[in-house]
């Protein structure tokens, strides 16, 4: 086989639209990558649902093809882990899915984590002000797991009678994989209100919201063995799993981490050159269908709005913040497609050969001096992208998106300046949250950026210019699925730490430093930002009386 030492890891990344797999040396040298994709059901309500055996065989297939691209046996892979995003399972008697649907599918068992059906009980929740909640900014998001547990006593009475297990969906597949129930830290503490710097479960948090029942049987329903990320769990893989999966029964399962915390642990300890690395002194941010920004520090930092303070949920013995907006890439995709000009703009991207937004970002920088100057272009169109509402620092779930400056064209012109507005506006956000993290103190240095549209220069230049933080590319492509497989690593021996995996499989790529010459013009852009914000608010705020 490729790679040092005879051995491979396997990264696994269940995102929104489709389940990934990725193959690495011991190095962090990727070996072949596949997806495939899954199923998702949209209903009116914000309420969007999957299916965890669609997950899973998605998953299988996934690894399959990856293992075919980089001409492995099964023997050669030394430990598999995953990752996911938030999203809510629900099994019954037998392990069998029950339904979250009010039509009653039973394959549709999964509340996705950008479902905001349980705004009204994430709201009531808040509002008891138990103190756990100081751990989530103070208001409790209805992405997490007790909103949607809360929503489905209330509205889906006999699935909550009759549920055994509730999984945040990296837990399911960790289970699915390996036989054990055990949840990571990483979930449980990010997404479910467990504490696990001390106290774990708060029973009276769950008496006081309504949720008593998941008390019973020391916590069994929602996880009563609570273990670090990348901890080895059972056996390894099951022969059921095994079969599943084309690889080996016995092979190491890691214990697993969250989509984005995923993505952090792939980039933060990334070496540029022989550089000794702090990884106290660096952000992720990692951009995907939402995105979420995030800070280790040695001490607690609670942050107004922001999650956590989290003990040891991505970084063991680390504290962890994280920010997020709950629409990046799925904002800018909506906005570019809303606009007269996209038709035309997309039958020309496709006789070029582009994808449409990196084919408007090549039109951007053909008429731009620089990547720095490209944010002109959107000095009359400003874009505040809270589709979904803020999910930080304000931690407004009801807050939405506001476009001003818009005219009659109808010009790819003018599509592209709508494009680059939209990433202003999703930097101003960012901006808002590393201005939250810094006033508590939390140090903000270099700024490590992954997912999609990280790829894309403009993004980072803009990023950076926004920020006044220097911002980074990580040198794998797959940060996402790197991140995944340094848990496989940990967990297979390889390395007997997270900290260690950081270090020997993450470099850095490309840096981005900031432009001064801009900052005038993107602070100017940031007040009609505040503005809009406030707009938003108050026109809310004017009808909710009506």
């Amino acid at each position: 086989m490729r790679g040092e030492s005879g051995r491979a890891f396997i990264g696994v990344d269940v995102g929104t639209a489709s389940a990934r797999a990725g193959i690495f040396d011991p190095a962090g040298r990727l070996l072949a990558t596949a997806r495939h994709p899954i199923k998702v059901w949209h209903e009116p309500g914000d309420i969007v649902e999957q299916s965890s055996e669609d997950i899973w065989q998605a998953c299988a297939t996934a690894i399959r093809a990856a293992m075919a691209e980089a001409k492995l046996a099964p023997d050669a892979i030394a430990g598999i882990g995953f990752d996911a995003t938030c999203s809510l399972v629900v099994l019954g008697d037998n392990d069998r899915p029950l339904t979250v649907s009010r039509s009653g599918d039973p394959q549709r068992n999964i509340i996705v984590w950008m479902d905001h059906r349980a705004v009204e009980q994430a709201d009531r929740i808040s509002k008891t002000g138990h103190p756990v909640l100081r751990h989530v900014g103070g208001i409790i998001s209805p992405e997490m797991e007790t909103p949607k547990i809360l929503w489905l006593k209330e509205h889906l009475p006999a699935t909550y009678a009759a549920a055994r297990q509730y999984f945040d969906l990296a837990d399911y597949l960790t289970w699915r994989a390996s036989g054990d129930a055990a949840r990571s830290i990483c979930t449980v503490t990010c997404k479910w209100t467990y504490l696990a710097h001390g106290g774990g479960w708060h029973d009276g948090y769950f008496r006081e919201v309504g949720l008593g029942e998941l008390i019973a049987d020391d916590h069994a329903r929602i996880g009563n063995r609570i273990v670090e990320p990348a901890t080895a769990l059972g056996a390894g893989l099951t022969a059921e799993a095994a079969a599943d999966l084309g690889l080996k029964p016995g092979t190491p399962v890691a214990a697993s981490l969250i989509d984005a915390h995923a993505g952090a642990v792939g980039t933060i300890g990334g070496l540029v050159g022989n550089e000794p690395v702090d990884a106290l002194d660096r952000l992720a941010y990692i951009m995907g269908t939402s995105a979420c920004i995030m800070a280790s520090t040695a001490e607690p930092r609670f942050v107004p709005g922001v999650w956590g303070p989290y003990f040891s949920a991505m970084l063991p013995g680390r504290w962890l913040n994280e920010g997020g907006q709950s629409a990046a890439g799925a904002g800018i995709d909506h906005l570019v497609r809303a606009h007269p000009g996209y038709a035309e703009a997309a039958v020309a991207a496709e006789q070029a050969g582009y994808g449409i937004l990196e084919f408007l970002e090549r039109r951007v920088l053909a008429r731009s001096p620089s990547l720095s100057d490209a944010a002109r272009l959107a000095k009359d169109y400003h874009v505040l992208p809270e589709f979904l509402g803020n999910r930080s620092p304000f931690a407004d779930p009801d807050a939405r998106a506001i476009m001003a400056g818009l005219d009659l064209e109808r010009t790819i012109e003018s599509l592209e300046a709508l494009y680059v507005a939209g990433l202003c506006g999703l930097a101003y956000g960012l901006a808002d949250v590393v201005d939250a993290m810094r006033a508590q103190g939390i140090q903000c240095g270099l700024m490590v950026i992954s997912g999609g549209a990280a790829k894309s220069p403009l993004v980072r230049q803009i990023m950076a210019d926004t920020t006044g933080l220097a911002v980074a590319l990580p040198a794998t492509p797959e940060p996402v699925l790197l991140g995944s497989a340094m848990l496989g690593a940990v967990a297979g021996g390889a390395y007997e730490s997270i900290d260690a995996a950081m270090h020997a499989m993450s470099k850095l790529g490309e840096i981005a430093a900031p432009d001064a010459g801009l900052s005038g013009f993107h602070a100017a852009k940031r007040k009609v930002h505040h503005l809009l914000q406030v707009m938003d608010r108050e026109s809310r705020a004017v009808m909710k009386a009506v």
